[in-house]
């Protein structure tokens, strides 16, 4: 990793269809010494509750939250966007959760944090777009490195679900493709 990797304030993520398993992955790699602020936005059914946060607390050793309204964006955590909600950063570095309406048919979106992340934090931006069966991430993704963030997008051949990778590397292009099983390892290394 080279020193202009180790820049960032946080590290936003989207994923899908097989987004928990991917997320797992990553997660549990993670140092407790990890700074960056860590975003989480997987398409999640309003339907009933989400188990994600506890699932993910349990492997993680940062402390893992859904997000609230207004609530700062903290270093060396993890925040979910919760069901039903968009999960949006303002220029203050708050959070802001929004029932605007779905963006190719998912609240939460990734779209729209990666769009809002990319306008106040830019080039201390990394974005990661894992798995999923939809486009959705793909504007997210070109909005990223418009605005001189850093774009990881996981390998379609190693996606659980190639689709939404594949719609952002023909769109946007990516900094680093990346295996899965390296997605994990390489955060890692951000912290030392």
């Amino acid at each position: 990793m080279s020193e202009a990797e180790s820049r960032f304030d946080v590290v936003a993520i989207g994923a899908s269809a097989g987004g928990v398993s991917a997320l797992m992955s990553i997660v549990q790699a993670l140092p407790a010494t990890f700074a960056p602020a860590m975003l989480v936005v997987l398409h999640v059914s309003p339907e009933r509750p989400s188990s994600l946060a506890g699932l993910l607390n349990e492997h993680c050793p940062l402390p893992v939250a859904e997000a609230l309204d207004k609530q700062p964006i903290e270093a060396g955590t993890v925040t979910l966007a919760p069901a039903g909600y968009h999960m949006l950063v303002e220029p203050d570095r708050c959070i802001s959760l929004s029932s605007d309406e779905p963006v190719l048919f998912s609240r939460p979106a990734i779209d729209p944090t990666f769009e809002s992340a990319s306008l106040t934090y830019r080039e201390r931006l990394l974005a990661v777009l894992l798995t999923g069966a939809s486009a959705d991430g793909t504007a997210g993704a070109a909005s990223v490195r418009a605005h001189g963030g850093t774009l990881w997008i996981e390998d379609p051949s190693t996606a659980h679900a190639a689709t939404m990778p594949r719609s952002a590397l023909r769109a946007a292009g990516a900094d680093a493709v990346v295996p899965l099983g390296q997605i994990g390892p390489m955060l890692a290394r951000l912290a030392r």
